[in-house]
């Protein structure tokens, strides 16, 4: 299941608060209308590729607008703020009121943990490995026990 989208080099993940900048014909007028809320959904890949939005309206009203993500009557897509989801479906907010609805807790980058400086020792001349020469065979030991 996926849960990003990536829109004009710019990665958007399930839970994240986005505005969607709308391409709104009328008549012979165009202008852009803007969609504010929390991206609770995205299917497909590749060209087939959408995204669901899910905003409360006046009057605790849910609003939900679905969007291809390579239409070209979305202008833009911004990032207001990021926020952590474990499931790649936010269905779950419909049922939500108020608050909870359109609040998710934010996601906090952890930072990097720091890099170790390595220093290089300096090289130490090792001298060449001796030569080590074959055994010689050790003296036979004469016993020195009389015989009688």
């Amino acid at each position: 299941m996926a849960n990003h989208l990536t829109y004009k080099d710019n990665t958007f993940r399930v839970g994240d608060s986005v505005q969607v900048h709308q391409l709104v014909r009328e008549g012979d007028k165009e202008r852009l209308q803007i969609f504010e809320g929390i991206l609770i959904a995205v299917r497909g890949r590749g060209q087939d590729q959408s995204f669901t939005v899910r905003k409360i309206a006046a009057g605790a009203i849910g609003v939900e607008r679905i969007w291809p993500v390579h239409t070209p009557k979305v202008v833009a897509i911004k990032l207001k703020r990021t926020g952590v989801a474990h499931r790649a479906k936010l269905y779950y907010l419909r049922t939500r009121k108020g608050k909870t609805a359109t609040r998710l807790k934010e996601r906090t980058e952890k930072p990097a943990p720091p890099v170790k400086a390595v220093v290089k020792k300096p090289a130490v001349k090792k001298s060449p490995p001796k030569k080590i020469s074959p055994k010689k065979p050790a003296p036979k030991k004469v016993s020195k026990t009389k015989k009688k």
